[in-house]
């Protein structure tokens, strides 16, 4: 195990860096894998078919931090392409369940092909889900503000549950295998360049998805499947994954190694010390996130500016998000400094 001082070594933040919601920073050992890659390729001495290393460690880790086992895990670049998917295999103008101003990424598929989308409050998505609700695609963590779904009371009403786990994997515990689909960005709190998503399949749903973008990558032997025909795809969840942006998979496969060393329990304990005794020294209400959303005062641009915290403004509000990557120190200098101006 790597405790988190130990992992803090790993970080080079110019300031006090509280916008992992946006942006994760990458680790020392991301960034010079990145730079020996990239030294390859500008020498002309890369070889393609190296980078399918780096991918298996990378899909390998994310597993165990999922509680997944790889074969059920297919890698890409973005989570609307996997939502998508689970789009297109719902029948035609399906009841979908989503939360008020979820993140389009994972809602939008399903407007576009016509399913009937149903947006209530986060609050009562368990409530409003009907016997002839086909799926409720839903964050675990609201990108705008940081709340937590009830995950409990959604798997209590037997309805199949599309997670997003953009903002949660890599710091809020998620046994993904107690889902249909789940689906994550790993440019955030995973800490991998963006480029990089996972999604993770159900057994029992393995051949019942199209695999809508499937390529020569998705083969059961990537390199044996570039040319003719007929259609042959793995066997396992591989078949839905996209030609990986190789750069990318590089840099991931050590942060999320990181992440597993350091253990998501650990940085969880982590992530919501911080928060809290952020929220304590500003006056905010407890909350159960490592986001901190809060509504700022007109000064609050310029002294951020001043101090070197580096923060995002979601749905009118400031957002705070306190990571792996932030230290005691981090939040004792921008309570100071944002004390008083935060509601």
């Amino acid at each position: 195990m790597t405790s988190i001082e130990q992992a803090q070594r790993e970080f080079a933040p110019a300031g006090i860096y509280l916008n992992t919601a946006t942006f994760g920073l990458p680790p020392r050992a991301s960034w010079d894998a990145l730079q020996s890659a990239l030294i390859g390729w500008r020498s002309g001495t890369a070889n393609p078919a190296e980078y399918d290393e780096p991918l298996a460690r990378a899909r390998a880790a994310y597993g165990e931090l999922v509680g997944v086992d790889p074969g059920l895990i297919a890698v890409g670049s973005q989570v609307s392409v996997f939502a998508g998917m689970v789009a297109n295999w719902l029948p035609t103008n399906s009841d979908v369940l989503i939360a008020e101003g979820e993140f389009t990424s994972l809602t939008f598929p399903f407007c576009a092909l016509g399913h009937r989308v149903r947006e209530v409050p986060l609050e009562r998505l368990a409530d409003e889900v009907r016997p002839d609700t086909a799926l409720v695609a839903v964050s675990s963590v609201q990108s705008s503000d940081g709340r937590i779904a009830d995950l409990d009371a959604l798997r209590a009403t037997g309805v199949r549950v599309l997670l997003d786990t953009t903002q949660s994997a890599g710091w809020l515990p998620i046994d993904a295998s107690q889902y249909a689909f789940t689906i994550a960005g790993g440019y955030k709190w995973l800490l991998t360049p963006r480029g990089t998503a996972f999604f993770t399949v159900r057994p029992e749903y393995l051949d019942a998805l199209t695999p809508l973008n499937a390529n020569w990558y998705a083969g059961p032997s990537p390199w044996t499947s570039i040319y003719g025909s007929p259609l042959r795809l793995a066997e396992d969840a591989r078949r839905f994954d996209l030609s990986p942006a190789w750069h990318c998979w590089v840099a991931a496969a050590p942060a999320l190694e990181l992440l597993r060393a350091v253990g998501v329990n650990a940085i969880h304990t982590h992530n919501l010390k911080l928060a809290a005794a952020f929220r304590d020294a500003t006056g905010l209400a407890p909350s159960n996130s490592a986001i901190v959303s809060a509504e700022a005062d007109e000064k609050v641009p310029e002294l951020m500016t001043e101090a070197g915290i580096v923060a995002s403004f979601r749905a009118g509000r400031l957002r705070m998000a306190f990571h792996l990557t932030t230290t005691a120190d981090d939040v004792a200098r921008a309570a100071e400094v944002l004390g008083g101006h935060l509601r």
